[in-house]
């Protein structure tokens, strides 16, 4: 078999022929120089000292530990020169994980083919995993064909018929990938090359990417073949992706027939993940006395509602305005020992702020600690937004003031929902303050907010305010049109301040705008 000439950098080696053909890296080598000899004198002999072999345990460690592409690959050539080593699944299992770290598609595009026509050539017995783990890699770096490509090595180089997992793998990256052309040749060459028919879960994939496009009655068709097959027939997964289509479709008296034909027909029992993909389906339908009544039909048949389901429906209700009825809910969810989740927790929250309970929104957030139940920034902002719609400013900052010294990290969207609310409050001096609280924090309003912010100062003559906001808006990377520029201008003329004019050309001029400003004064 001919190979490329490959250079390696200096490894110990032994005199005893090796048993594994040479690991030809696809990477950069620079071609060593000869070592100069040493001179010896008469008298005196060093005898080299013997290297202590590797076994495949420590090979592998070794292989994981290192970070680098280049010296795992080096490591990975040395361990092939000890006598009696050959490389086994194990150490190129560790090979990957450890280049599949650095991203080698990006860096070094030759290097994971390389890998495989070593290992095609090799005799050594592998197993399927590290083409699972090569496919989803390809997949995750944009490269469908890849992936194919590596499920097609799976026979001649493991010498096994791939397993239906990896087919199902396979499909699923392909069609995650939106290459449902290259998902048809997998199939194909499964069916032809490797004799392999697809089974239920392969079906299901096929069922869950049609109702992902929208094309119903394709789904439907796959389902048909299923119930054709009775190798193949449809399972709890195939009924809740098609419910799942169905509702997404707004048909949801289908999707009913279809929960009914798998409790009739089919004799599925429903799970709360079905009764879920009905429930949610009813919810965003604004049918939420239809979602209602199926979570008790689940009760009613001995299949206790879990936390999903009870989001999901406080989540309808809430949208509803049933603000009252929500809360009811998370109650009952509590008193029949369903443990309550972020999601459960952040719509009760929802619902007292919109009643103007504050203070039990904020109670809420210690018993959720208490609990240990994740706080993020989605739930102090339900209730920042909350003060500040009903326009208890001076709360809403003092809640995040609390948090910014007890060390929580506030998202850009909490100080942006406080300027704007203090704006369009009429808050105009608080807002200049918060200002420059958020310019301290390194944060930037919305393009719309500084243009407003900006124009509204300069209406109200308010000049200096406004050139102050505009340098430090600039500062932070805000890049106004010209216009803007002309009115801010503009209003220091028709207030006579020519000397404004001047220290604001001054101000600007060190900075990006400076551009913009002489354009726009035709210099």
């Amino acid at each position: 078999m001919g190979r490329i000439q490959f250079i390696p950098k200096h490894f110990p080696t032994t005199s005893s022929p090796t048993t594994t053909t040479q690991w030809i890296s696809p990477l950069h080598y620079t071609i060593p120089t000869t070592p100069s000899t040493i001179p010896t004198t008469s008298s005196t002999t060093t005898t080299p000292k013997k290297p202590k072999f590797i076994p495949h345990s420590a090979a592998v460690r070794l292989l994981l530990r290192e970070t680098h592409p280049q010296k795992a690959l080096d490591l990975f050539n040395s361990l092939s020169t000890q006598p009696g080593f050959r490389h086994n699944h194990s150490t190129y299992s560790a090979l990957l994980r450890s280049l599949l770290r650095s991203n080698p598609t990006h860096h070094h595009p030759s290097l994971l083919p390389h890998l495989l026509r070593r290992m095609s050539s090799d005799t050594c017995s592998f197993k399927e995993g590290i083409f699972l783990t090569l496919m989803t890699h390809f997949a995750r770096s944009s490269l469908p064909e890849q992936s194919l490509q590596t499920f097609l090595l799976i026979d001649p180089i493991v010498r096994k018929r791939p397993s239906f997992r990896a087919l199902s793998t396979c499909l699923n990256l392909l069609v995650d990938s939106s290459r449902f052309d290259l998902a048809q040749t997998l199939l194909s060459e499964a069916k032809h090359r490797l004799h392999m028919e697809p089974n239920a879960c392969i079906h299901n994939i096929l069922v869950k990417h049609h109702c992902r496009r929208g094309n119903l009655e394709a789904a439907f068709d796959v389902v048909k073949t299923m119930k054709a097959s009775r190798a193949s027939l449809p399972n709890l997964i195939t009924y809740s992706t098609l419910m799942g289509g169905l509702c997404n479709a707004g048909r949801l008296e289908e999707a009913v027939e279809l929960f009914e034909e798998m409790v009739g027909e089919a004799r599925i029992s429903p799970d709360p993940t079905v009764y879920n993909v009905l429930i949610g389906g009813f919810c965003r339908a604004g049918r939420v006395d239809g979602a209602r009544r199926l979570l008790g039909f689940m009760r009613s048949n001995d299949c206790e509602p879990n936390v999903f389901n009870y989001s999901a429906l406080m989540g309808g209700l809430f949208r509803a305005g049933r603000f009252g009825e929500a809360r009811e809910m998370f109650d009952e969810m509590r008193e029949r020992g369903v443990e309550a989740d972020m999601v459960a927790y952040t719509t009760y929250i929802c619902c007292l702020c919109e009643e103007g309970r504050f203070e039990e929104s904020i109670g809420l957030i210690g018993e959720m600690k208490e609990r240990n139940c994740r706080v993020d920034c989605v739930v102090y902002n339900v209730i920042i937004g909350g003060l500040c719609g009903a326009k208890r400013f001076r709360e809403a900052i003092d809640l995040m003031e609390g948090l910014r010294r007890g060390g929580f990290r506030l998202s850009k969207g909490s100080y942006r929902m406080v300027l704007n609310g203090l704006w369009k409050g009429g808050e105009v001096e608080v807002a200049l303050g918060w200002l420059v609280v958020m310019f301290r924090a390194g944060v930037s309003p919305h393009f719309a907010t500084s243009e407003e912010l900006v124009v509204g100062l300069c209406e109200a003559g308010r000049v200096t305010d406004a050139a102050m906001a505009l340098v430090g808006l600039v500062g932070m990377g805000f890049r106004p049109e010209g216009g803007l520029w002309g009115r801010l201008v503009g209003v220091v003329c028709r207030e006579r301040k020519v000397e404004g004019v001047l220290d604001l050309v001054d101000d600007l001029c060190s900075s990006e705008a400076e551009q913009l400003f002489s354009e726009q004064l035709g210099t």
